[in-house]
């Protein structure tokens, strides 16, 4: 049985992060990354953007800023099928692996629309499989309909319009987002998305897409177009780990502040629901950059002595580019009870607050000082007063390697 010092399951971003900050921590000895995909670690956030736009090739670009070192070896279109944690080793293939330590980063699976004829073609998009099958479909397309208001649904639709396929979007949401980022915001969306072209469809449910694509709603009406996209969520992957012994909620794999699940085994990014250190509860994510930090915290803690591992302190959030306006946001993720809106020429920032008034998100557009200020601010459970006193609190804040969006 070939052995390794550390076994990383899963290329996408966490894992990738995982396997550089290992070795930069000063891990030693031999690294194996294996990864169901058929493709070295590749940035996946311009797929539903530049890619699907059709201003840039469709081609995978390899993770900026995090090159694979040379001691990590990867294995690529081989699934683990097993993890024996008494016997410290895995399934890959039809081989077994042993392992001195294990981080789990097998992120998660798009969630394929249910109410599907057997004959129908209703695309996802996550890998870069599913987005060359995607834009081959909408060179081909000239009507398309994209069923969620999440940001992949938004960021997908905008850029079906910006190629010049006629979109719908469909969502049982009053307004894209509303449910998450509230009304001020959800009507900026809105706009660009209209702005570009997209009809909206909002406050209705897709009941049924039939052969070949013919989309029902709950209103009556029915859509027959060319393409049919459903971004209707994910699915974590940690299911298939159901028998190893790991603790699991709702298919991710329960970890605490240190991102560890069991002794030398640690998850992260979307697999993971992760106690986090400040927020004190579980908060489970499912962004690029939250991969990049939890993935890069599980490397450091996997090379460093159990007396020396680190919290998970990083406040969640992302960016999202739709057509050409990015938002970034940042939220422990519950829900708000209050929103401060402050509006400035071509910028705008927008305050979450519970019922105390204590920050709990903050998303912004063209303003990155408030960006910056709102996590502080999160992190720190500061008021809206002190937010709108402007005072910078001290913090242990740590740099985050999310630079992309995502």
């Amino acid at each position: 049985m070939k052995s390794y010092d550390l076994v990383i399951i899963g290329s996408g971003p966490a894992g990738t992060s995982a396997a550089t900050s290992y070795v930069e921590s000063g891990g030693t000895g031999r690294v194996l990354l294996v990864s169901a995909d058929r493709l070295p670690p590749y940035q996946r956030p311009p797929l539903t953007k530049d890619v699907l736009a059709g201003r840039s090739d469709v081609e995978a670009t390899p993770i900026e800023g995090i090159p694979l070192p040379d001691q990590v070896k990867v294995r690529l279109g081989t699934t683990v099928s097993s993890i024996d944690l008494t016997a410290h080793s895995i399934r890959a293939g039809d081989e077994a692996i042993a392992f001195e330590r294990l981080i789990v980063a097998v992120g998660a699976q798009p969630i394929p629309f249910p109410d599907t004829d057997a004959d129908a073609e209703v695309l996802v998009l996550r890998s870069f499989d599913d987005a060359e099958r995607l834009v081959a479909s909408a060179q081909r397309a000239r009507s398309a309909v994209v069923i969620g208001s999440g940001f992949i649904g938004c960021e997908a639709a905008a850029s079906l319009a910006i190629r010049g396929v006629d979109t719908t979007l469909v969502t049982p949401e009053q307004a894209p987002q509303i449910d998450r980022l509230g009304e001020f915001a959800a009507s900026r969306i809105h706009e660009w998305l209209t702005g570009l072209g997209v009809e909206l469809r909002t406050g209705v449910q897709v009941t049924k897409v039939a052969a070949p694509s013919t989309v029902h709603l709950d209103d009556g009406h029915t859509l027959s177009v060319d393409l049919v996209l459903a971004a209707v969520g994910v699915t974590p992957g940690g299911d298939q780990f159901a028998d190893s012994g790991l603790q699991l909620h709702e298919g991710r794999i329960v970890a605490d502040d240190h991102l560890q699940v069991a002794p030398d085994v640690w998850a992260a990014g979307d697999v993971a629901r992760a106690h986090h250190a400040i927020a004190a509860r579980p908060i489970p994510v499912e962004h690029w950059g939250d991969a990049l930090a939890m993935g890069e915290l599980a490397g450091r803690n996997a090379a460093s002595d159990d007396d020396d591992q680190q919290q998970w302190r990083d406040v969640p959030g992302f960016w999202s580019t739709i057509g050409d306006h990015t938002l970034k946001y940042a939220a422990w993720g519950d829900g708000h009870e209050r929103v401060e809106v402050v509006e400035s020429a071509g910028a705008y920032t927008v305050w979450y607050a519970d019922a105390e008034d204590t920050v709990v998100g903050v998303l912004t557009y063209n303003n990155d000082d408030d960006y910056e200020r709102g996590q502080i601010a999160i992190e720190a459970a500061e008021s809206l007063d002190q937010v709108r006193a402007g005072a910078v609190p001290a913090t242990d804040e740590q740099e985050s390697p999310r630079d992309a969006d995502g």
